[in-house]
């Protein structure tokens, strides 16, 4: 076990993979004025961190100019809330070193706290354990902000990054921490045991086990369902953390329902944010929420499935206001 701490350790907690908004035009450009409005009410919700342009947010689909401009808005709109230094994890997966260089100077040049990092996979056959390995420790001995790894396999075309590598890459002074939205608890049980919170902190990639993850050791969660319901989230954290076990399994038991909506996809996510989180932030136009071209919105069974899944949660929410 490494005998020092990281100076720049991830506040545990509820994070919000944010989604991003566009205007309903032909080209779908980035509205600004409703993601600054969007990210005020999720940080007024109670979450610990915004994560912005990871998967849920459209990464991907988005310029290098719409993810620093992105990042700069979420500044402005936690400053309008009186938290300036409010956590920032920011998106800066590319296909190649050198482009993920120029993502991790863009963010950390723009405001970012952390940096959230998949490993490449455009020829995913290519990408043995050495070679991630080597990827993640040049990009953060050439980073300003610390490096979080992130592990999905099923945006990485199967690319599972294994205990075997994490443990290594969690030597490494500038890696803090891993997300795991591959739902593999025996990660969170393997690496807790070997590293403590502030060496390299461990989040389950989605809500639905945030409890067995804090049982674990884990930190927290990065949770699609955020979007929708922050405050609900962050209540079943807060019951964990005053030893309200009882109330927190009965809670964990209705996240989950509502965040297997996510599970069906970005556009149900989208849908579910814009009818339940749009208009209590402030956003009413559900088109805000549409997913950027060329995917498609939520087909009309797929909005009703998501309502009627989802709906066990808006109570509580509604009261947490």
């Amino acid at each position: 076990m490494p005998s020092s701490t990281r100076d720049s350790a991830i506040p545990g907690g509820v994070w919000c993979p944010v989604v991003s908004l566009y205007r309903n035009t032909p080209r779908q450009e980035v509205d600004l004025d409703a993601s600054r409005k969007y990210f005020a009410f999720l940080i007024r919700g109670g979450v610990s961190g915004l994560v912005l342009q990871g998967s849920t947010a459209e990464a991907a689909l988005l310029s290098s100019s719409e993810r620093i401009d992105l990042i700069k808005t979420a500044r402005q709109a936690a400053a309008d809330v009186g938290k300036p230094d409010f956590p920032l994890m920011v998106g800066i997966s590319g296909q190649s070193t050198n482009e993920t260089l120029q993502l991790v100077d863009d963010a950390a040049k723009n405001g970012a706290d952390f940096g959230l990092l998949l490993p490449p996979s455009y020829w995913p056959k290519a990408v043995t354990n050495d070679v991630m390995v080597e990827f993640y420790e040049e990009v953060a001995d050439n980073s300003q902000i610390p490096i979080v790894v992130y592990n999905f396999p099923g945006v990485t075309s199967g690319i599972d990054l294994g205990v075997d590598v994490l443990s290594k890459l969690a030597k490494h002074s500038n890696i803090v921490g891993v997300k795991l939205t591959c739902a593999n608890a025996g990660k969170v049980a393997t690496l807790t045991a070997q590293y403590t919170p502030d060496q390299f902190a461990v989040f389950s990639g989605q809500s639905d086990w945030l409890l067995p993850c804090l049982v674990s050791g884990g930190m927290g969660c990065v949770t699609g369902i955020g979007n929708v319901f922050p405050r609900s989230v962050v209540k079943l954290y807060s019951l964990w953390q005053e030893g309200k076990l009882d109330e927190a399994r009965q809670l964990q038991g209705q996240v989950a329902q509502a965040e297997s909506a996510c599970k069906k996809g970005l556009a149900a996510t989208k849908f579910g944010t814009a009818y339940f989180a749009g208009p209590a932030a402030g956003l009413e136009d559900q088109s805000l929420f549409l997913p950027r071209k060329p995917y498609k919105l939520a087909s009309k069974d797929l909005q009703a499935s998501t309502i009627l899944t989802m709906q066990i949660l808006a109570k509580l929410e509604s009261s947490l206001m």
